[in-house]
This record gives C-alpha cells, structure tokens and sequence, in this order.
C-alpha cells in the first residue's frame, strides 16, 4: 500500500488562533498563529511525505523534516508551517511571556513571520515537517540587538499566502489573516 493511500485527512477544521504583541525582543505579529488540530489522521506509512505533499499541493514548498529548535527564533522573510507527523511536544509561541501550546502527531500550525517559536519539552520522537509559502527562504532570527529595523521591514512586505497549506485558496487562512490586516496584500 502506498504512503498516500493511508492517509486521511480530516473533514474542515477551524483553527485555533493565537496573537502575540511585539515583546521588545520578538516582533511577533498581528496575524495570528493558526492550529488546527488533528488535521490528518495517519494509520501506516510515510506519515511525513503526506504531509509534505499536501503543503506542496497548496504551493508550501521548500520542506524539510525534523524538531523545532529548544530556542526561541523566528523568520522575517516567510511564514512557516510545520506539520506534526510524529510524537508529541510543547511548543512556546510568542517569546518568554507568551503561551505554551501542546502539539501532536496529526496537528498543522501556521506561524506568521516576526512569531518566536521554540521546543521547550516532550518526547524524543516529535517530528514536523516544515514549508514556506512559494517556497520561500527562510532566515533565522534570534531576537538579538540590531536584527529588528531590517527584519521588521521584511515582515511588513510580506504577502499573505494565496493559498492554506491544507486546504488551498478557500481554506480559513486567507480569510483570517486578511481580516486582520483588513486588506487584499
């Protein structure tokens, strides 16, 4: 049986979403982290090539797979998904004083450039695949002195992604994100 034929993705699921102020450290965002949880239900295979190739399908390239990094960081030049094929963690969002956000095998969650994220505990086995919309290149930031003027600037060029990394152009993250900015960038 191939990876692809075992993999069921889940009937619409609204996302949770969280919003994080600019700290002084992390620029965070006004748009909001999106989760949806349990998104996917695997039963064998390549749990992470489904995954991968679902964000392909909706124009989220530029994979990898592994952890998330044990320190705080985000990316100024894209969003990021990162889908959980594997284990389970807690995820801080949002820098020191932000929130601390379980995540499993199965759950997607969207972050926003300027959103700090890290891995602060869990099992050994927790896997992710990560994309960017088109593809982008991502940098990593760790909210050191100087770093803001030039990644704030990036952050605020950024488009919002024609497309949900799950379910395409009609999925809830263009609606969501756009209400927030109250635009059509």
């Amino acid at each position: 049986m191939q990876a692809h034929s075992v993999a069921k993705q889940q009937e619409f699921v609204e996302p949770e979403q969280f919003t994080f102020k600019d700290d002084g450290v992390f620029p965070n965002s006004v748009l909001p982290v999106l989760l949806f949880r349990q998104a996917f239900k695997t039963e064998a295979g390549d749990r992470a090539f489904v995954v991968e190739r679902r964000f392909a399908e909706n124009d989220w390239t530029n994979s990898w797979r592994n952890g998330v990094y044990s320190f705080a960081h985000y990316h100024s030049t894209t969003h990021e998904v990162l889908g959980a094929y594997d284990g389970a963690t807690t995820l801080r969002l949002g820098g020191e004083h932000g929130k601390n956000v379980k995540v499993h095998a199965g759950d997607i969650i969207v972050i926003p450039a300027g959103v700090a994220h890290q891995n602060i505990g869990g099992g050994t086995d927790f896997a992710v695949v990560g994309a960017y919309p088109d593809g982008r290149e991502w940098d990593l930031l760790r909210g050191l002195r100087g770093e803001r003027p030039k990644a704030d600037h990036h952050i605020a060029t950024l488009p919002i992604p024609d497309n949900d990394p799950i379910y395409g152009p009609e999925g809830p993250l263009r609606r969501i994100w756009k209400s927030v900015r109250g635009c059509s960038k």
